[in-house]
């Protein structure tokens, strides 16, 4: 028997030894079913893409550049200036036209969107669910935040976290009930002029709307 002269042939050949397929320990999938490659192949197959520079120019020319990426996310990585940011789990609402909680941006369903993660991979589907509301000219950009930001293009931050204030005053329990009664959104209950679209998600921020429980921008292989 022969032994590796190193350690890299070592390491070769221990790791020959080892199943390198995730197939081998997956169980049979549904009849029906695709995989999430599968579904981001026929979603991107879809759109015509566009890499950093491209959206850039596009967006210099009227076109509404659209970041999904969690607050988390923007606050570590950083942000383009001008981006109108609607976090993944209340796109559709605010860019479907016939929709009460759409934005003043979605006028028509000719609003040429431009869809932002951090690397390209949530974007796609994201961009590609636009389309199936309507929106046809609805796209992403290729590389996502990181391919914009190493493309040298205008970003800001990131910012940095911000500690509680040791000054804040301690919620009392009369208002800790009263909030406790709001219904959701911050409205008035049954109704009330409070309630409706202006609890929490007015002018491209995230917010609840019913059924709106999609999952934050954590798509793709190494995005977190």
């Amino acid at each position: 028997m022969t032994h590796p002269r190193n350690p890299d042939e070592r390491k070769d050949a221990t790791m020959a030894q080892i199943p390198t397929t995730a197939t081998e320990r997956c169980p049979a999938p549904p009849p029906g079913s695709r995989g999430i490659d599968e579904i981001l192949a026929a979603a991107r197959a879809r759109l015509c893409r566009l890499d950093p520079e491209q959206a850039h120019l596009a967006c210099r020319a009227g076109a509404l550049l659209v970041d999904i990426r969690p607050a988390a996310q923007r606050a570590a990585q950083g942000t383009v200036p001008g981006a109108l940011v609607v976090e993944r789990n209340v796109l559709e609402w605010r860019f479907d036209p016939r929709c009460a909680a759409r934005l003043p941006q979605a006028v028509d369903y000719d609003v040429p969107v431009i869809v932002l993660c951090q690397e390209g991979y949530t974007s796609s589907l994201a961009a590609a669910a636009l389309q199936d509301i309507g929106l046809h000219r609805a796209t992403d950009v290729v590389g996502g935040f990181a391919a914009w930001h190493i493309a040298g293009l205008p970003t800001l931050g990131p910012t940095p976290p911000t500690r509680p204030s040791s000054a804040a005053p301690p919620v009392t329990a009369g208002a800790a009930g009263r909030s406790a009664e709001r219904p959701p959104g911050g409205g008035r209950g049954r109704g009330g002029r409070g309630s409706g679209r202006r609890g929490g998600a007015e002018r491209g921020q995230a917010g609840d709307v019913p059924a709106g429980e999609a999952a934050d921008d954590v798509g793709g292989p190494v995005q977190a």
